[in-house]
């Protein structure tokens, strides 16, 4: 198990973060993938922004977009159908063998 899903078992969203430049490492690494330089573990954003969006049998699916460059598929608990560009605010994040993240809408 690694230390994303460690963490997002227990609700939080963290993501390494380069040392050097400040960059946000997606997917998490060792190693900046702009500078090469060292990470450290960070929290992310609970803010995003919506990228996509689809539904299907009344649910609906998104991608969603953190500090500039972490995109993540998730659900939205509103009813409401926001477009493409608007807030978003996670909710809920676990990991049970895959991801899940959960937002509303800002």
């Amino acid at each position: 198990m690694t230390r994303f899903e460690d963490e997002l078992k227990n609700n939080n969203f963290v993501c390494s973060k380069c040392t050097k430049c400040q960059h946000f490492v997606w997917p998490p690494s060792e190693f900046c993938n702009k500078c090469l330089g060292d990470t450290v573990w960070e929290p992310v954003s609970k803010s995003a922004k919506l990228v996509e969006i689809s539904s299907k049998d009344g649910k609906s699916f998104c991608i969603a977009e953190f500090e500039g460059n972490i995109r993540v598929f998730g659900t939205i608990s509103d009813s409401l159908r926001p477009n493409p560009g608007h807030g978003l605010v996670l909710e809920y994040c676990s990991y049970d063998d895959t991801p899940k993240f959960v937002f509303s809408v800002e």
